[in-house]
């Protein structure tokens, strides 16, 4: 398995020089990063709010006993926010610094996928001139003795390289923007939730008794 493994790296390194092998590096690296955000996203229930729109529309409608049950039922990663608005443990802003942590490690990695998105074409295009000096240098060597085909097979090995940069680049970007949206979406429902919960349609209400402390 190595060997093969050896081999192949060999002959991309032969074929395409070494800014196709670290194409190959950088997209075997963006395919783990992707495969692991999608495990985050489905563990945090991105996208999954039933119970915590549930609640905060019983809420809004003044069924606390109700919001409170459907809570309950939440496994969504923003449910201990949306509880810190329930029981008014925190203010507009520290609830929304809240919500923004649970947000930045979700988008941990994003950043990763938005670089290599720009880079890859770069590197592409770095090989592609790395590889048309080559075959200009191969044609000078060649001198009154000029072969077409040493010049054709220059090109198309140079151009190699530009074909892997946009190959990487190009579902790259799209999976980012893919991600992107998600978290928008997260946003905007995490947005609307607490500021539904801090301003009810029926304005205040009288004090939950399951968030007031037990007298003795």
């Amino acid at each position: 398995m190595i060997a093969v493994l050896r081999d192949a790296l060999v002959r991309t390194l032969d074929l395409g020089g070494p800014v196709v092998l670290l194409l190959v590096a950088l997209s075997v690296l963006v395919a783990s990063v992707v495969l692991y955000k999608l495990w985050q996203f489905a563990v945090a229930g991105v996208g999954r709010h039933r119970a915590l729109r549930d609640t905060v529309a019983d809420w809004d409608a003044g069924e606390r006993s109700g919001a409170r049950a459907h809570l309950e039922r939440s496994r969504s990663y923003l449910r201990p926010v949306v509880e810190m608005a329930l029981d008014g443990r925190a203010d507009a802003e520290r609830l929304e610094a809240e919500a923004e942590a649970r947000f930045a490690r979700l988008e941990s990695g994003l950043r990763l996928l938005d670089s290599v998105a720009q880079l890859a074409p770069l590197l592409g295009l770095f090989g592609t001139v790395l590889g048309m000096i080559s075959a200009f240098q191969a044609l000078q060597e060649a001198g009154a003795q000029v072969d077409p085909s040493i010049l054709a097979g220059g090109i198309w090995v140079a151009l190699l390289t530009t074909a892997v940069g946009l190959a990487v680049a190009m579902p790259t970007a799209l999976i980012l923007s893919w991600f992107e949206a998600r978290m928008d979406a997260e946003r905007v429902f995490a947005q609307r939730a607490l500021r539904t919960i801090l301003a009810p349609a029926g304005g205040r209400m009288a004090p939950d008794p399951a968030a007031q402390p037990a007298r003795a």
